[in-house]
């Protein structure tokens, strides 16, 4: 008669990449799968920006002068890094393979030219959902709903919104935002997904041999 029993297979964990047009909701949607996912973390950026009032090296950001971010993406250690608005900003490569190592899964915020050197530097660890607005109207009206930009930057978003969706087929997964609460539910079954693939249970080869040799 065989035993039943409760197995925790050891599993690699995977990179979460969100994108979408400003105003589409993948902000919203990151901070909410992140309170209700204890399994998935935000990746955090090393910056050569000042830092902030409020903010703690390590949490929000690893802040580092100019010289030791040009030597962190000479040497490779960054998966993926940019520079935006005269500051630059990239993933430390060491922190998220611990992470995934750990069979820990890791968030990205970021756009399609992150996702694209993420998937050059790390593709077999790589999910990357592509997050669309219902419509251009609904993304306008969304922006303007903020109240955080002027009409100047707003048509700033829009005009880059185009550009950005173009690319919305180098992704894994698209969805539609409609509605949050289903938005997060989506990226959740995808999750749920993901982390069944067989190439990232890297225990279940002892744990079928375990079953074998019980039979």
């Amino acid at each position: 008669m065989l035993k039943t029993m409760n197995a925790k297979i050891a599993r690699r964990g995977l990179m979460l990449v969100l994108s979408s047009p400003s105003g589409a909701g993948k902000t919203t949607i990151s901070r909410r799968l992140l309170d209700r996912d204890p399994g998935i973390t935000l990746s955090v950026s090393v910056t050569t920006r000042p830092m902030r009032p409020g903010e703690q090296p390590g949490v929000h950001y690893y802040f580092v002068d100019m010289p030791e971010f040009d030597r962190m993406a000479g040497q490779g250690e960054l998966l993926e890094h940019a520079r935006v608005f005269g500051n630059c900003y990239g993933t430390p490569r060491h922190t998220v393979e611990t992470a995934l190592s750990a069979g820990r899964d890791v968030l990205f915020d970021i756009d399609w030219q992150g996702m694209q050197q993420l998937a050059a530097n790390a593709r077999a660890d790589l999910v990357s959902v592509f997050v669309l607005p219902p419509s251009g109207t609904e993304l306008e009206r969304r922006l303007h709903s903020r109240g955080q930009d002027s009409a100047e930057v707003i048509a700033q978003r829009m005009a880059k919104a185009s550009d950005e969706i173009s690319h919305w087929g180098e992704y894994d997964y698209v969805i539609v935002n409609n509605d949050v609460d289903e938005s997060v539910q989506a990226v959740q079954a995808i999750l749920r997904a993901e982390r069944l693939r067989r190439t990232r249970q890297v225990g279940m080869p002892a744990f079928v041999e375990s079953v074998q040799a019980a039979l």
